[in-house]
């Protein structure tokens, strides 16, 4: 239910900013919990970021805070994620996602594995 283009990843050198980008093949109006996961080279899917669009709460795991910011634009039908002062450890494929219904206080990074609609992902590149 969520769709991602292939561009928006770079490549970027050490330091600079990209934004990656998703959009809803349904209304994600629909999507209280929306968030982003990412799979770095030879570790396991984890979540980076979420945003509660009920009560504007976003949430983002320790090693991209204060460096990546999430966003929706409910007009545009899409979901961002903003990226800044990026390092090269933060190359590899980046997912959004989403859940239906309100799930509350589960709407934190560590959930996002679990949610149930998905992008086909955006690859990030950031070179030294």
């Amino acid at each position: 239910q969520m769709q991602q283009g292939g561009s928006g990843g770079g490549p970027v050198q050490a330091g600079g900013s990209l934004r990656v980008a998703c959009s809803g093949r349904v209304n994600i109006a629909t999507f209280d919990c929306m968030g982003w996961s990412r799979q770095l080279s030879g570790q396991e899917r984890a979540g980076v970021a979420t945003l509660e669009y009920s009560s504007g709460r976003t949430e983002y795991a320790d090693d991209v805070k204060g460096r990546f910011t999430i966003a929706r634009d409910d007009a545009k039908n899409a979901l961002y994620l903003v990226m800044t002062n990026l390092k090269p450890e933060d190359t590899g494929m980046y997912f959004c996602a989403a859940q239906a219904g309100n799930i509350g206080a589960y709407c934190v990074p560590g959930i996002v594995a679990h949610f149930g609609s998905w992008g086909q992902g955006t690859q990030v590149t950031v070179s030294p």
